[in-house]
């Protein structure tokens, strides 16, 4: 590799006012996109002819429509077989056919639903009740953590080590991961974006902190905060976990308090009274947006 041109200061202020006007083109016609002034068959067309939208990054316009954001950009791009660093310019015509006969009108996608709250308020039992009677379509995450004894791999979570977690991070195979309680969990992107793609309704049973990463990276996403009827029954609950010492049941317990105080990030707050009731609500959001 040579070394890069020699500019005089009024060349390299050039380069810098391009470059500026550059980026400024391009926001524009993202901001049309998201706002769906512009739908991607408009973008592809004025790419032939203008080569600042030509050099767009792939990435970048589909992260623009509204609803998709940088998580499923990556696994459409990743599905169809397109480098993520492609630019409009070097799209073939199948490619574009493709990409936009994946946001044509009408197309059915999936809800995601991320349900969480604090320790011990349920979100398993009710994560557990919608698998057996298949209401959603229900993620299995990965954990550090060691198995209890009436948890099976590949059902309750996939147990792995602490060098495969990282593997999967370095990988970019985790839709969100955080670390909770000492271990470390994480969502399989893959599976969760195939599932969408059919059309199926698919539930994310996870922290708080991971609940935060998928609606950064997922718009789409649809929180929702799952609370105790009372803080006296979410005390009883975590008391009566057998598989706690009393330190972690104590420490269980300082934790819920700071969760709780998140309820006001998420979209939707719903009470654990009853199990079936909180699955017909989460039907009925799924239905409402």
């Amino acid at each position: 590799m040579g070394l890069p041109p020699q500019l005089s200061a009024e060349e390299r202020i050039a380069a810098l006012e391009k470059a500026k006007y550059s980026r400024q083109i391009r926001a524009a016609v993202k901001a049309k996109v998201k706002t769906g002034e512009l739908t991607l068959a408009d973008v592809f067309k004025q790419a032939e002819s203008d080569l600042i939208v030509g050099k767009m990054r792939v990435a970048d316009l589909l992260a623009a429509l509204n609803g998709v954001g940088k998580i499923r950009s990556s696994a459409i791009m990743e599905r169809l077989k397109i480098s993520s660093t492609r630019r409009i310019q070097g799209l073939g015509k199948h490619q574009i056919a493709a990409l936009i006969a994946e946001f044509v009108p009408g197309n059915t996608r999936g809800k995601l639903l991320v349900l969480s709250g604090p320790g011990g308020v349920g979100k398993s039992t009710i994560a557990a009740y919608i698998r057996k009677h298949q209401t959603f379509w229900v993620s299995v995450s990965s954990t550090t953590r060691k198995p209890r004894p009436n948890e099976k791999d590949g059902v309750d979570y996939y147990f792995l080590s602490d060098k495969e977690f990282d593997d999967e991070i370095a990988k970019n195979h985790f839709l969100e991961w955080a670390h909770f309680a000492g271990a470390r969990y994480g969502t399989p992107r893959e599976a969760v974006e195939k599932v969408l793609s059919t059309g199926t309704n698919v539930l994310l049973e996870i922290e708080i902190e991971g609940a935060k990463q998928v609606k950064a990276h997922s718009p789409e996403a649809i929180l929702v905060f799952l609370e105790p009827p009372s803080w006296e029954e979410l005390v009883s609950r975590l008391e009566r976990r057998a598989t706690d010492s009393e330190q972690r049941r104590a420490e269980r317990l300082a934790l819920a308090q700071e969760e709780l105080a998140a309820a006001s990030f998420f979209d939707h707050r719903l009470i654990n009274d009853r199990v079936e009731n909180v699955v017909q609500k989460l039907l009925s959001l799924a239905s409402a947006h």
